[in-house]
């Protein structure tokens, strides 16, 4: 099975704004698709959203009125459902299966927006059931069996749903589900199995007597899939579903591209395999080296090569990141580091006791070593060029801001040119490499809409780097040419005696374990809110 995760990203009969400029399937691609998977035996399943994650299609003003809030649609509208029938049809329409996956999760702020206005209050849960009903009515009238996300709006946060003491199944809302839905309980976050036990056993409660279950190998919000974590999570996942008491007989695993969809999306094959491997096996642990030996066949590349690209390289600190029981998340180092303004540099202090520049430098020596002597023996260990380049990029970024901060407050202008000249060209030089060979990635892979999301992110980095060398060429060619000393000399009588961003003492901002953090792009690349 395949589900194939569309919000918006399909083409829908007299909507020519649903899908605007996002490089959208066509009828006949998506046809193409069932056609390939039916030749393999794979059913592929339309996979929509048809509540909450529709900021994408709301944003227009041509959808206003189907507005709750930016996100979500205005439940008990007939437009809406009018509007909903006409997507469900759209999605099924060029698949062979009679399955469709409604989405329905993560509607934030259900009854809140428009809906109070016009409806008044009612209570989120309620909302949510008869919406679901509604839809519900919509598929039985096309003979299409729905599945949906199991995050009621009983539960409305992602805290709320993984609380094990939280059980939504209430009297009332058991008996005003619609019985013959399948639900779907996705937890992509923890690694322990009971925590499995317990919330299936919740869906049982709801009379959902065989609740799906969705793992996830953690692509999002990262350059390459952060493989320990997936593994111990997808472990604690599958070994649940496994035992036959609890009524699991259909599980999947998911990717996704959130913020951005920077992930080469091949390296979660290691992550497919070992799930595969779970899943032809009724052990809790499974033979490592037959794992490792069937995807160098299958997948043509060294196992232990693309963990390494994950955990050595990409998400992991000089001093290692452990997984225990207590770990729901893999932090995305690589990112937020990359990203964030190179002149202020204000996440810097986060890891100013870790030495990233010779972590970084010797693994990307061993990707590309790896890349270049396996080529032959693993075509496509070719792909760890990305995390290797990546790498290269933050040998040089980090740290840099604090030795040139260091060189301008002591007046060491020598050192501060050389830094300028070597380092900072250099890495100025690595950061386009890099923009290149992802652009060439992604045009490979994708369709060219969405890469103009990355490459404002990496313009807005090179002209940083811009800045920041101009600036300090023009300062250290002032200090070096002006008669008088920086200290007696009147700042204000040229904009080139100081570099402010230097004279800042910067702050830790996030204690406990202090590069354990898991950032999106807005967040990593300024400490200035937008708006």
């Amino acid at each position: 099975m395949l589900q194939l995760y569309t919000e918006d990203t399909y083409e829908v009969e007299g909507e020519p704004l649903f899908g605007y400029l996002r490089g959208r399937y066509t009828h006949e691609e998506l046809s193409a698709i069932d056609d390939y998977a039916f030749d393999l035996g794979i059913e592929v399943i339309p996979c929509i959203q048809t509540l909450g994650h529709f900021g994408q299609v709301l944003q227009w003003p041509q959808y206003t009125h189907l507005r709750d809030n930016q996100e979500v649609l205005l439940a008990e509208s007939e437009a809406t459902y009018e509007f909903i029938e006409k997507i469900v049809k759209a999605a099924a329409s060029p698949f062979r299966s009679k399955r469709i996956h409604l989405g329905m999760d993560e509607a934030y702020g259900l009854g809140e927006g428009r809906y109070a206005q016009l409806f008044g209050f009612k209570e989120p849960t309620k909302i949510f059931v008869d919406h679901l009903k509604r839809v519900h009515e919509i598929c039985s009238r096309l003979g299409i069996q729905p599945m949906l996300w199991s995050d009621t709006a009983k539960n409305n946060t992602l805290q709320g749903y993984y609380d094990e003491s939280s059980n939504p199944a209430t009297p009332e809302l058991v008996e005003s589900m619609p019985q013959n839905i399948d639900l779907i309980f996705w937890d992509y976050y923890h690694t322990n199995p009971d925590v499995y036990e317990q919330k299936l056993k919740q869906h049982r409660d709801l009379g959902c007597r065989q609740p799906w279950l969705a793992t996830g190998a953690w692509t999002w919000s990262r350059f390459w899939t952060a493989l320990p974590f997936t593994f111990a999570s997808v472990r604690a996942s599958t070994v649940t579903a496994k035992n036959k008491n609890h009524g699991v007989r259909n599980t999947f695993i998911t990717i996704w591209g959130d913020e951005g969809n920077e992930c080469d999306i091949y390296s979660a094959l290691p992550a497919m395999c070992y799930y595969a491997h779970h899943g032809y096996s009724s052990q809790d642990e499974i033979d490592i080296s037959l794992l490792k030996l069937s995807f160098e066949g299958i997948c043509g590349a060294s196992f232990d090569d693309w963990v390494f690209a994950s955990k050595a390289i990409i998400d992991d600190t000089p001093s290692g990141l452990p997984i225990t029981q207590r770990t729901h998340y893999a932090p995305n180092t690589s990112k937020w580091m990359l990203w964030e303004d190179p002149f202020v540099s204000f996440l810097s202090p986060q890891y100013s006791d870790e030495d990233f520049e010779t972590h970084y430098r010797s693994i990307a020596e061993h990707l590309f070593d790896a890349l270049e002597t396996k080529r032959n023996l693993g075509p496509l260990n070719l792909r760890l060029e990305f995390p290797a380049r990546i790498a290269t990029v933050l040998s040089l970024k980090c740290h840099l801001r604090q030795r040139l901060e260091d060189a301008y407050r002591k007046r060491q202008y020598e050192q501060l040119y050389d830094l300028a000249q070597g380092r900072l060209s250099r890495l100025r030089e690595e950061v386009d490499h890099l923009w290149r060979y992802h652009r060439q990635m992604w045009m490979k892979m994708y369709k060219p809409f969405g890469w103009e999301v990355l490459e404002l992110r990496y313009g807005g980095l090179r002209t940083r780097l811009e800045t920041m060398y101009d600036q300090i060429m023009a300062h250290v060619e002032y200090a070096m040419t002006t008669k008088d000393s920086l200290s007696e000399s009147d700042p204000l009588e040229n904009e080139h005696a100081r570099i402010e961003e230097f004279e800042v003492d910067l702050e830790c901002l996030f204690f406990g374990s202090r590069t354990n953090l898991l950032l999106d792009y807005s967040r990593a690349a300024t400490s200035i809110r937008h708006g």
